[in-house]
């Protein structure tokens, strides 16, 4: 929608409030176009809590399930090759979904879109539980990670429809939830798992229950969109139809989006398969294994908080990219020279390199100037992302198996980071895809 059109909430610098209607002698004032009734006061706040509560919901079916893959593997008696594939999946899903986002935004409006993808979020999670083989299994997690990858694309376009002057605070919000929720279920599954009684199907079952909850804030701001739509319809001279965006591949700016965003994707999902075993091979028991790899994830809890509002507040993201490339080159040849030794310190600084991922999201909602740019670019960078990312775990089993050992896989994991730094600059600098492709806003 052109950005004229669109009114925040609990913005100081606002338009001014409307003047109460009179009677006019001019019959032609009875015919100008209706003002359009400001938001209510309720959808600020329950927005906020809407976003928080989708953010922490977009990993826990992910890394849960690491938590317990074993014994799911076991329990659905998975063949290796199954068992890789349901390792790759959500990558696909979330590329292969995600380009459906912007169509599906114009139709029915983002917050509809949100809401219905939470509730295919819960129902994959209350199914999976009950299944009783692979393909089963597998067609539950699909349902899942198609609402998940929605609401991926979709996060970054409510924040700048309806916060655009606070897009770093926002996305850092729903960032710091995202990692909060992606710790969480990884070091919480297994523990709660034991106390429910040892069954993988409880452990996964829980976080259906936060999935359900987070539906229900987004049922009230999907019907208040709905009204605003069709009293939109209804106003003369008014247009509710969304502007198609810009022709994204002609930008060299989204094509950088893209390819920083699967870099970074391939790093995090590298870290989350195999850090634990890089640990376990150099001697470290597997309980503190994983506690490391809860280590590296927790790191990303105050910081996708920080970040992102660092970076709306800089004019070149670019910086940023470069630090936390760097962070990531010293914790894999820390790992590389010496895994158990300094443990800690790799996994911390392991931690930071993996806050790319809430600085890409708020690059996205700077790189564009409406809500209509950022729906286009978000799935556009998220879906060609994602697929750059899904060979990067496999590649590096293969090395470890090949080679027996980490040394060639770890070189490979510090040689991405080089291209994902320099794509990072691109990335970041000052220029939005509506200007590289000769649009206007």
């Amino acid at each position: 929608m052109p950005d004229e059109e669109i009114r925040t909430l609990n913005r100081p610098d606002a338009a001014p409030a409307i003047p109460a209607p009179t009677r006019s002698a001019d019959p032609a004032s009875a015919r100008k176009p209706s003002q359009p009734k400001p938001e209510p006061a309720w959808l600020g706040p329950v927005l906020i809590v809407g976003i928080v509560l989708a953010a922490l919901n977009l990993r826990p079916a992910i890394t849960s399930l690491g938590a317990l893959f074993e014994e799911v593997r076991t329990g659905l008696g998975m063949s290796g090759t199954v068992a890789g594939l349901i390792t790759s999946v959500p990558a696909l899903c979330f590329a292969v979904f995600g380009v459906t986002a912007p169509r599906l935004s114009r139709r029915f409006g983002p917050a509809a879109v949100v809401c219905a993808g939470m509730a295919a979020v819960a129902t994959g999670l209350l199914i999976r539980p009950f299944t009783h083989g692979a393909a089963g299994f597998l067609a539950a997690s699909a349902l899942t990670l198609a609402g998940i990858a929605l609401t991926n694309v979709l996060l970054p376009v409510i924040v700048k429809r309806w916060f655009p002057d606070r897009v770093g605070t926002m996305t850092g919000l729903y960032s710091m939830a995202l990692a909060l929720g992606t710790s969480l279920a990884a070091a919480a599954t297994v523990p709660m798992t034991s106390a429910l009684g040892g069954s993988w199907r409880a452990g996964l079952l829980v976080w259906a229950v936060l999935a359900l909850v987070a539906v229900l804030p987004w049922l009230p701001v999907a019907a208040a969109a709905r009204r605003e739509k069709r009293a939109a319809a209804g106003r003369p001279g008014v247009s509710v139809r969304a502007d198609a965006g810009p022709k994204i591949v002609r930008s060299r700016t989204a094509w950088a989006l893209a390819c920083y965003f699967g870099l970074q994707a391939t790093g995090a999902y590298i870290t989350m398969g195999w850090l634990p075993q890089i640990f376990r091979d150099a001697g470290v028991s597997a309980s503190t294994a994983g506690v490391l790899l809860a280590v590296t994830m927790v790191m990303g809890v105050p910081l996708a908080f920080v970040i992102p509002n660092l970076a709306g507040r800089m004019r070149n993201q670019g910086a940023i990219a470069v630090t936390l490339g760097l962070f990531g080159l010293v914790g894999y040849t820390g790992l590389y020279l010496a895994p158990a030794a300094g443990a800690w310190a790799w996994a911390l600084l392991l931690g930071v390199s993996n806050c790319a991922f809430p600085l890409v999201i708020t690059m996205i909602g700077l790189r564009a100037k409406s809500p209509a740019g950022v729906v286009k670019l978000s799935a556009f960078a998220q879906s060609v992302g994602y697929l750059i990312s899904i060979p990067g775990p496999l590649l590096v089993g293969a090395l470890y198996q090949h080679s027996g050992g980490w040394d060639l896989p770890l070189t490979l994991m510090a040689a991405l980071l080089v291209p994902q730094i320099a794509l990072g600059v691109l990335a970041g600098r000052d220029r939005t895809i509506e200007d590289e492709c000769g649009m206007r806003d």
